[in-house]
């Protein structure tokens, strides 16, 4: 991938956790260390906040998924929504509807989490391309919603209908999550600091293939989705992350499975570097919720998170701190994080 160097807008400053918190209206903790939980020195359990998951991925039961999370040891749950099942280009001809996982919609999150209001909260979504696009997703965040997610569909991410939508994101100050998957998701991962320029008051989660491909400085063949072996600090996916104060990355997934696991002597200094910009997110659809079978839980990472260094480290933890955490039952209030220093 030809790189550009990406501009450092003039009113872009480096930002904490909290700043991220304060100014969108999720606020996510966690840990993750050998399995999904974790005690701190006082032996109090700290609570851990799941950033991506599906109702019905790939099939699976709401009554699997609840077991799933208990068992992952999950305290809270965010729900990713598909759009509506349409058969056009950016759904790959329907190919891609449901998340292309069978996930199901804006509505059955919403339920769902209503359901279980304790444990889950929903993300907002729709086919960025469609009529009333962002006064579906509106809707949902008047009802809550906390991010608009999960952002997978086969458009231009500077396309006029996904500036769209972060235009809506900086309104209602909810991060976007956005499945970057090089002729896949969301084309122009090259030129996307352009719009972390432009949208500074729109928080981004990168997540995915192509975003984890590309914390290697020497990545060039994009069409490589789940490469191995040594990573050069430096690539683009890094630089974003140093450069951007608005832009995150999602841990969840077998591509960030992969990429932490790829290249030990990486990882340590990657979760250094970005401890502040990381958050954890499962993103598995077994039905097993721990041991080999489900790739969201943190055994296969221990190994990485084990040293002195990095337990010091709140890269080791994965997330930043949430504290009073939660949704007002008013239709027109989403959810806040009062937080302080």
């Amino acid at each position: 991938m030809n790189q550009p160097e990406p501009r450092v807008a003039e009113s872009s400053r480096k930002m904490s956790r909290r700043d991220f918190f304060s100014t969108t209206t999720i606020a996510l903790t966690g840990a993750v260390i050998s399995g999904c939980t974790t005690t701190t020195k006082t032996g109090t359990t700290e609570p851990i906040i799941d950033i991506h998951q599906h109702v019905h991925y790939s099939g699976r039961p709401d009554e699997v998924l609840l077991t799933h999370q208990h068992l992952m040891g999950v305290t809270m749950s965010i729900l990713l929504p598909a759009g509506k099942p349409v058969d056009r280009a950016s759904t790959h001809g329907g190919e891609s509807n449901g998340l292309a996982a069978k996930c199901t919609g804006n509505e059955a999150c919403y339920q769902f989490a209503q359901a279980h209001p304790k444990i889950f909260r929903f993300g907002a979504n729709e086919v960025p391309d469609l009529a009333g696009a962002t006064t579906e997703i509106e809707k949902y965040l008047k009802l809550g919603a906390v991010l608009i997610a999960e952002s997978k569909f086969n458009v231009e991410c500077d396309s006029p209908e996904m500036q769209r939508i972060y235009e809506l994101a900086e309104a209602y100050h909810v991060p976007v999550l956005m499945h970057w998957q090089y002729q896949m998701y969301n084309h122009g991962f090259e030129r996307f600091h352009r719009m972390l320029e432009k949208y500074p008051r729109a928080n981004f989660l990168g997540h995915a293939q192509t975003w984890w491909a590309n914390v290697d400085k020497n990545h060039v063949d994009q069409s490589v989705l789940y490469p191995k072996g040594p990573i050069t600090p430096g690539g683009l996916t890094e630089r974003y992350l140093t450069d951007y104060p608005n832009m995150f990355g999602d841990l969840s997934a077998g591509s960030g499975l992969n990429a932490l696991t790829r290249d030990p002597s990486f990882t340590a200094g990657f979760f250094e570097r970005h401890q502040d910009k990381l958050l954890y997110g499962s993103d598995c659809s077994d039905h097993e919720g721990q041991g080999e079978k489900c790739q969201g839980g943190g055994k296969r990472l221990q190994p990485f998170v084990a040293s002195p260094q990095a337990r010091r480290s709140n890269a080791s933890y994965f997330t930043g701190m949430q504290r009073n955490c939660y949704v007002s039952n008013s239709s027109d209030q989403r959810l806040r994080a009062a937080s302080s220093a």
